[in-house]
């Protein structure tokens, strides 16, 4: 998930009450009323979770009444490569370079001058930083953030049950990228029960944050998010392994009520980022506002 920056929340007294309301979770043990309180905080209206209808309720509704053990496996960043290896093959998975449980573990000097590094139990870019050329790199800057990564706890703030019984450790990969050395496009196919419904593309991820919204046909879709505004004067370009990325992203969503699957399509083939239950944990403001029903009208919590 993305989180807001300081001067965002400033602006918005109610995201910097939400804010500290996440640094004591403690005090709030019931996570009904917890996810009431934090929804209403972040989204300006209360949450109905008797009868929910947008995208952003339905994942509060998941959260709470869809706890599949299998899932903690799926959204670890280090089993949940085992997990997708089973699924579709290994072929799809970035080769890793260490895995360590502690930071002072990890063996800096034997990483490549190219790599990406990350927390097994983080969600969202806080947590994985990116590496063109290890000789500029402030290491003892990234392993402080690693350990705060470490001790983060996405259940306890943002109620994110898969994310319970996760083991903290971190783990580096290589680095990815095209043959014109520029950054990859991430692309997150949202699946309802096996079924691809809409494509996300991030774009210019290490310049200038971008993205894109197709159907699976490949259709510019209006509908964007407030923070992560959609650009429709740049088109991308229809990615030659669609059909591959659809079929891929069907085996792993089957049976499961909402999925968000990555996948980055480099010349070689495709290869697999991760797997996503709560897209922005389900805090996510849409612009239109029907584009949040839109896509939560996809979503059966009756499953």
């Amino acid at each position: 998930m993305q989180h807001k920056s300081l001067l965002q929340k400033l602006k918005y007294p109610a995201h910097v009450f939400a804010a500290i309301c996440r640094k004591l979770y403690f005090l709030f043990p019931n996570d009904h009323f917890y996810l009431r309180l934090i929804y209403y905080l972040e989204m300006g209206e209360k949450l109905d979770l008797k009868h929910p209808k947008a995208f952003s309720e339905k994942l509060q509704w998941l959260k709470l009444y869809d706890r599949n053990p299998e899932y903690t496996k799926m959204v670890d960043k280090v089993t949940a490569k085992e997990y997708v290896a089973t699924k579709i093959g290994d072929e799809y998975i970035i080769p890793t370079l260490g895995v360590w449980d502690r930071v002072e573990d990890i063996k800096w000097e034997k990483l490549p001058d190219k790599f990406v590094i990350k927390t097994s139990n983080g969600g969202g870019g806080g947590s994985v930083f990116l590496c063109k050329d290890k000789s500029s790199i402030d290491i003892k800057s990234i392993s402080n953030k690693l350990r705060r990564a470490l001790k983060s706890n996405i259940y306890r703030q943002y109620r994110e049950w898969p994310y319970k019984n996760v083991k903290p450790r971190v783990i580096a990969e290589e680095y990815l990228e095209d043959e014109t050395g520029s950054d990859l496009k991430d692309y997150k196919v949202f699946c309802c029960n096996g079924v691809p419904k809409l494509i996300k593309v991030n774009y210019d991820v290490t310049t200038d944050y971008k993205s894109n919204w197709y159907s699976p046909s490949w259709d510019y879709v209006k509908g964007t998010t407030v923070n992560d505004p959609s650009h429709e004067e740049i088109h991308i370009k229809k990615p030659y392994l669609l059909d591959e990325l659809l079929d891929k992203a069907k085996a792993l969503s089957s049976n499961i009520p909402f999925l968000r699957v990555d996948f980055y399509i480099l010349s070689s083939g495709l290869k697999f980022g991760e797997l996503t239950f709560y897209p922005g944990s389900g805090f996510e403001k849409f612009e239109p506002k029907s584009f949040d029903e839109e896509i939560g009208a996809w979503i059966d919590c009756n499953h």
